[in-house]
């Protein structure tokens, strides 16, 4: 029913979180799927012990990778997931016992004749201190795209959720950017097509320390893919603007400064598709030149 997909990459102290939680699931059909992402600790022996464990009730998959970053480890799981529904669980995170169950429930709640429209189902995270990040949802579910939740509810949360694997399958994540690539370009790709049911539900421990990818990223590093990120909202996402338009406005100006820190061969995406986007682009110039300057400054040393 279910492939849980965990990426990780020198993580092998933290792994255990993913692994206990799932070995208490009160679901059993699934499989775990770890794509190491060329990782120089000892992933691969812990993993192994796992495997070996005759307290290990459910199927392990394992595969190394030369290291590229989380979003080719998320495709190569994407090709390789058996299940019919399909969940990233982070290397450092939990989800509750019975998550899967009520994932399952949740899915199949929804009406056989509207399935078809839904592309997965998404819950709540608690911190690690057991409070529910960013607060619960205002009704008890909301059928909606990730850019409605966004724009129109103002409900931007850490949370976690499935999506159907053959339609998670049709939107992989670009390869051809270079670094990181927030998840939203994925999530509202398939947003332009599908809706989720979110649930107030709570179905994840997140913890919240900085992991591989938040220690060692800055705007200069990983430019091009948030410059990617901000030209896709400003052409495709620009009809919700009614609905939050300083999030818009600050959004050009990121582009300009992301932009900015783009090398010459890695510059594209500056002029959005929408013509109301370009005017934004420009008008908010000023403002990204300026952010541009501030990150000079604060990253001078990196």
């Amino acid at each position: 029913m279910f492939t849980i997909l965990t990426p990780t990459y020198n993580r092998a102290h933290l792994l255990h979180r993913p692994y206990k939680s799932l070995l208490k699931q009160t679901f059993k059909d699934f499989e775990w799927l770890i794509v190491d992402d060329g990782s120089t600790d000892n992933t691969e022996e812990v993993v192994r012990k796992w495997t070996q464990n005759p307290e290990t009730w459910f199927p392990i998959r394992y595969i190394k990778q030369e290291h590229g970053h989380k979003k080719v480890a998320v495709n190569r799981g994407i090709k390789e997931a058996r299940g019919e529904l399909f969940l990233v669980l982070d290397n450092d995170d939990e989800i509750l016992p019975e998550a899967l169950e009520r994932l399952r429930f949740h899915w199949f709640n929804i009406p056989e004749y509207e399935r078809d429209k839904f592309a997965g189902v998404i819950g709540l995270c608690i911190d690690e201190n057991g409070n529910i990040v960013g607060g619960p949802l205002p009704y008890r579910y909301i059928d909606a795209s990730p850019q409605e939740m966004r724009y129109k509810y103002k409900i931007r949360q850490e949370m976690i959720g499935v999506i159907k694997t053959s339609i998670m399958k049709n939107f992989p994540f670009p390869s051809e950017i270079n670094g990181y690539v927030p998840e939203g370009v994925v999530w509202d790709a398939i947003g332009e097509h599908y809706r989720f049911r979110y649930v107030n539900e709570v179905l994840r421990i997140y913890y919240s320390e900085p992991d591989q990818v938040t220690r060692t990223s800055t705007p200069m590093k990983d430019c091009e893919g948030h410059l990617y990120w901000k030209y896709l909202e400003l052409s495709r996402n620009i009809k919700w603007f009614k609905y939050s338009p300083i999030s818009f406005l600050l959004d050009a100006a990121r582009l300009v400064r992301f932009w900015l820190h783009c090398s010459s061969e890695r510059r594209k995406w500056f002029w959005p598709r929408s013509s109301f986007g370009k005017v934004l682009v420009a008008l908010m110039s000023p403002v990204g030149f300026i952010w541009w300057l501030r990150d000079k400054w604060i990253y001078k040393g990196y």
